[in-house]
C-alpha cells in the first residue's frame, strides 16, 4: 500500500450490497411513527396478525426444557426436519427425506445458503423480474451474475418460456422461480409451471424455487410446485420456504431449504461456520406450526382477500395508476408510469417526479404514506404496496394517495 493512501475500510464485496429497500422503507416509516407522525406503512410484507397461540405456547414450554438450552445439529432438529418433509408432501405432493432438509435462520438465510452453495464466480442466474430485492444481492455475494427477464403488467407479470430461452447463455446455471410472487402477487398456472420446469430440465439448469407464499392464493387459483409439476428436473431443484408468512411468524426467523443430499450437506457445512443451529426455541415453535392445521392462514386469507379487493379498486380509481388484480401473496404492484413527469403541489411549491423512487419519496414526505418504488424490484415506473395491514390503515392510506395523486397535472 502506498504511503498516504488509506486501505478501504469496507470490502468491495460488502460495499457493493444494496440495503434492503423494503426494510429501509419500513424502518423510515416506523421511525416517523415513533416521532409522532401519522404514517401509514405499505412497505413491509408482514401480516398484522399475532402468531397463533398454540405456536407461542409451544415456544414457552420449550424455553423451560434444559435440553433446548444447548447446541443442536446445524441442519436443524431431527423432529422439525421430518415435520417439514411431511408438510412438503402434504402441501406439494413432493416426497423428500428428512435428510434433504436444512433449517435456516429465516427464509433469507435459505436464499443465501442456496446460492453460496450452487454458484461459482461468473455463473449466471436467470431472475424473472420484478423480483424480491434480496435475490440479486445473494447471487452477487456468491460471485454470480443475475440476469433479469422482465414481464410487465400487460402479461400479468409472468415470464414466458420464449423470454427465458432468449436469456440463456453458455454461462447460465440456475433459473430462479417464484410463484406466488413477491413483489407482484402473480401466480403461474399449473400448465405454465410445468412448461417452464420441463424447459429448464431440457436445458440442464438447476431450478431454485421460493415457495414461501404457497398458501396465499385467491380466486380459486391453485399453488403448483415446480418440483412436482416437472419431475424431469430430478435432483436439480432446491425448494426454499419458511413459516413467516403462513403463520404470521416474520420475527421468529425460521426458514428452510430442501434439496439433493450433496447440496444440503454442503450448505450445512456453510451454516455450521456461519450461524450453527437456529434457536431451538424457535425451531419448536416452527414444529408446532408446520405440524398443526392451516386454520390460522385460512382465517388470515379472508382478511387479505377483502383488503386485496379494496386496495386494487382504490388504486385503479386514481388517474394515471393501473393496478392488476394479484392472485397470490399480499402485495399489489401498481403501474405508475402514467404519473411520472406530472406536476404535483407540495408544501414547498411543486414537484415533478421522473422516477417511481422520486414519486415514492414525494408521497412519504407530503402525505406520510410509505410505499416501495419499483427500482427495488427491477425497472422504474412501478410501486409495491403490501395489504397485510389493518383495514382502517389501508383505507386511510388509499384515501391519502387518491387525494394527493389526484392533483397531478
Amino acid at each position: 500500500m502506498s504511503a498516504g493512501i488509506p486501505a478501504a475500510r469496507i470490502s468491495q464485496r460488502i460495499s457493493a450490497i444494496a440495503e434492503s429497500a423494503t426494510l429501509a422503507v419500513d424502518a423510515k416509516a416506523k421511525a416517523l411513527k415513533a416521532a409522532g407522525r401519522p404514517v401509514i406503512g405499505f412497505g413491509a410484507g408482514e401480516p398484522d396478525f399475532p402468531t397463533p397461540d398454540y405456536i407461542v405456547k409451544a415456544a414457552v414450554e420449550a424455553a423451560g426444557q434444559p435440553k433446548y438450552h444447548r447446541y443442536s445439529p446445524a441442519a436443524g432438529l431431527p423432529e422439525l426436519k421430518q415435520a417439514i418433509a411431511d408438510k412438503t408432501f402434504r402441501d406439494s405432493g413432493y416426497k423428500v427425506d428428512a435428510s434433504q432438509v436444512m433449517v435456516t435462520n429465516g427464509g433469507k438465510q435459505a436464499v443465501y445458503n442456496t446460492f453460496a452453495t450452487l454458484v461459482d464466480p461468473g455463473d449466471e442466474v436467470i431472475i424473472p423480474t420484478p423480483f424480491w430485492t434480496t435475490y440479486p444481492e445473494a447471487i452477487r455475494l456468491a460471485g454470480g451474475v443475475p440476469v433479469e427477464v422482465f414481464a410487465g403488467p400487460e402479461q400479468g407479470y409472468l415470464v414466458t418460456v420464449e423470454q427465458l430461452e432468449a436469456a440463456v447463455t453458455d454461462k447460465t446455471k440456475i433459473l430462479l422461480f417464484v410463484s406466488p410472487s413477491n413483489p407482484t402477487g402473480a401466480v403461474y398456472s399449473a400448465e405454465q409451471v410445468a412448461e417452464i420446469g420441463k424447459w429448464a430440465a431440457a436445458k440442464g439448469l438447476w431450478v431454485v424455487t421460493d415457495e414461501i407464499y404457497e398458501h396465499l392464493t385467491y380466486d380459486g387459483v391453485p399453488f403448483t410446485s415446480i418440483a412436482t409439476a416437472a419431475p424431469e428436473l430430478g435432483d436439480k431443484v432446491v425448494i426454499l420456504n419458511g413459516v413467516a408468512k403462513t403463520y404470521a411468524m416474520t420475527g421468529w426467523r425460521v426458514g428452510w431449504m430442501i434439496g439433493p443430499a450433496d447440496v444440503i450437506k454442503a450448505a450445512t457445512n456453510l451454516q455450521s461456520h456461519a450461524t450453527s443451529n437456529v434457536s431451538n426455541i424457535m425451531q419448536i415453535a416452527a414444529l408446532a406450526a408446520v405440524s398443526g392445521p392451516l386454520t390460522a392462514v385460512d382465517e388470515m386469507k379472508v382478511a387479505f382477500d377483502r383488503r386485496r379487493k379494496a386496495i386494487v379498486a382504490g388504486l385503479n380509481a386514481i388517474e394515471g395508476v393501473e393496478c392488476p388484480t394479484p392472485t397470490g401473496a399480499f402485495y399489489v404492484y401498481a403501474d405508475v408510469r402514467g404519473l411520472l413527469g406530472k406536476e404535483f403541489p407540495t408544501s414547498n411549491g411543486t414537484a415533478r417526479p421522473s422516477t417511481s423512487a422520486e414519486l415514492a419519496s414525494l408521497i412519504l414526505d407530503e402525505v406520510e404514506v410509505a410505499i416501495v418504488p419499483g427500482e427495488a424490484f427491477g425497472p422504474s415506473g412501478f410501486v409495491r404496496l403490501s395489504y397485510a395491514l389493518g383495514d382502517d390503515d389501508l383505507a386511510e392510506g388509499v384515501r391519502r394517495l387518491q387525494e394527493f395523486l389526484g392533483q397531478a397535472k
